[in-house]
């Protein structure tokens, strides 16, 4: 198989940037190099921090009508490449080609929400607030701002922040992760087709290097994240520790309640796709099921006749419903989970360690995998897994499963399956978790609503697109202002002015 290069994009072209090192880029399902991604170095940061603040300078000055019509333009461009980048994600990433058009799909959401930006940004207006003075409020965009976006969604993710940036009239500068990059410069190649200036949105590929010089650069204001909470917590701590306004969403282990009133075959259909669509690897996948009373034995049960009926291979072919985890390292890694689990006490209902897909015998598959009986002491709990595993913890009550929510120290998403509206409502008020489902097991707000969790899984005071986003990118200024006739007095003071 032919490797292709894959460069950046750097002032509204294809840049290979003057970085010497190469690192592969790989087709999970077959094992295969697809690619070699160009890493900058630190005389790129610059070029394009200087290329993006010079656009941010003359984005900002463009009336909101004509910023909403390349907005517009370029949702209609999207939305006619979904197939396109669906492919483009499939081949770097695995996971199958409908669940790739479905990420398309709710990065989408968040481009028309940034399409009504007028309606958003109008700002407040008071009239006469004291004799012949009037207040009012607008909001204006930081300049330039980055986004560091991980490898499991590699269009949804940037299509989260770059939008809203864009639209509220600043520069964007992508850092994708470097094991899926090529999504980031179809979108690059769609934002110039749809007439955004040159330097506007920005793709500089990169590793530990260049993620540190955009967090310390000066001409950076502003820093979005989301990936692991070790890595989040260090991009919170240096980039504001340099200035900057950062957002930095970390890890999950997302619970799902389950309980003996709940509907127990839609539980397990649901569960089953939140645990093992996309191999797993969702910061919103549900790896906890938390079983309560009697629902146990039969959740488990139904559980894993669905684990078991699950089509694994390439996502390009046809009927398979879920594809290979991203590297071999993840592959070894829920191998190891596993195991230890089950030599700790765990019960092995579904074991996905040993499968191999016949043709694809060097891809990086694990096949679903359900472990019962599992203890908040085994790594298969403790640990963030980001693979095909569902680990079923057994409790005796409704309050015994929101203290096992709650202990955890990520509080990223959960749900409750339950036929009580009074259950629904006891869980959602109590539980220590930003995101809830009710009978919905991957409960991600619509673009209207904004996306981020609690305790160890944000950093920072902004959640992630939706009204959050708008003020993430933004800061607001206050105008007081009195037009007195020219023959007035003035009525200066030295007191503190009141109003009156």
């Amino acid at each position: 198989m032919t490797s292709t290069d894959i460069t950046h994009w750097i002032g509204g072209r294809a840049d290979a940037g003057h970085g010497d090192r190469r690192q592969d880029v790989f087709n999970p399902a077959t094992g295969e190099v697809s690619g070699r991604l160009h890493l900058g170095d630190q005389n790129d940061l610059q070029r394009t921090l200087e290329t993006a603040r010079k656009a941010a300078d003359d984005w900002e000055q463009v009336s909101l009508s004509k910023r909403m019509a390349v907005l517009f333009k370029f949702r209609e461009l999207v939305h006619a490449h979904t197939d396109e980048l669906a492919a483009i994600i499939t081949a770097e990433h695995g996971k199958v080609l409908s669940d790739a058009a479905g990420e398309v799909g709710r990065g989408l959401e968040v481009v028309e929400f940034a399409c009504a930006l007028p309606q958003t940004l109008k700002g407040e207006y008071t009239d006469q607030i004291s004799q012949g003075i009037d207040v009012f409020s607008f909001r204006q965009p930081l300049g330039v701002v980055a986004g560091i976006t991980p490898f499991n969604f590699p269009v949804m993710v940037p299509l989260w922040m770059a939008p809203l940036a864009i639209a509220t009239g600043n520069a964007f500068v992508l850092k994708p992760s470097e094991r899926d990059p090529s999504a980031s410069l179809m979108l690059a190649k769609l934002w110039k087709d749809a007439g955004l200036p040159d330097g506007v949105f920005q793709v500089l590929h990169g590793d530990k290097e260049i993620v540190n010089g955009l967090l310390t650069h000066e001409l950076v204001d502003a820093i979005s994240f989301v990936g692991s909470t070790p890595i989040a917590k260090h991009v919170y701590e240096t980039g504001t520790q340099h200035g900057k306004r950062v957002q930095a969403l970390g890890g999950a282990k997302n619970h799902a309640v389950v309980l003996p009133d709940a509907d127990l075959d839609l539980a397990a259909d649901h569960l089953s796709a939140a645990a093992f669509g996309s191999a797993g690897e969702r910061c919103m996948a549900i790896s906890v099921a938390v079983a309560v009373g009697d629902a146990a034995e039969q959740l488990v049960a139904k559980v894993g006749d669905r684990a078991r009926s699950i089509t694994v291979g390439n996502g390009t072919d046809d009927g398979v419903e879920m594809g290979p985890v991203i590297t071999p390292a993840s592959q070894d890694r829920v191998r190891r989970i596993v195991t230890e689990a089950e030599q700790d006490g765990a019960a092995v209902v579904v074991d996905g360690r040993d499968l191999v897909v016949e043709g694809h015998e060097d891809g990086f598959f694990v096949g679903p995998t359900v472990l019962d009986m599992v203890k908040d002491t085994m790594s298969a709990y403790e640990e963030e897994i980001f693979g095909p595993v569902l680990a079923v913890v057994r409790v005796d009550s409704l309050e015994d499963a929101i203290k096992v929510v709650n202990a955890n120290p990520y509080g990223n998403g959960t749900a409750i399956f339950t036929g009580s509206g009074n259950a629904a409502r006891t869980f959602q008020r109590n539980v220590t978790v930003g995101m809830i489902g009710v009978n919905v097991p991957v409960p991600v707000p619509a673009a209207q609503h904004s996306f981020g969790g609690w305790k160890d899984s944000l950093f920072g005071d902004h959640h992630m697109y939706g009204p959050d986003g708008v003020r993430f990118y933004t800061r607001g200024k206050v105008v007081t202002q009195r037009w007195p006739a020219q023959n007035d007095e003035s009525g200066a003071s030295m007191n503190f002015p009141a109003n009156g």
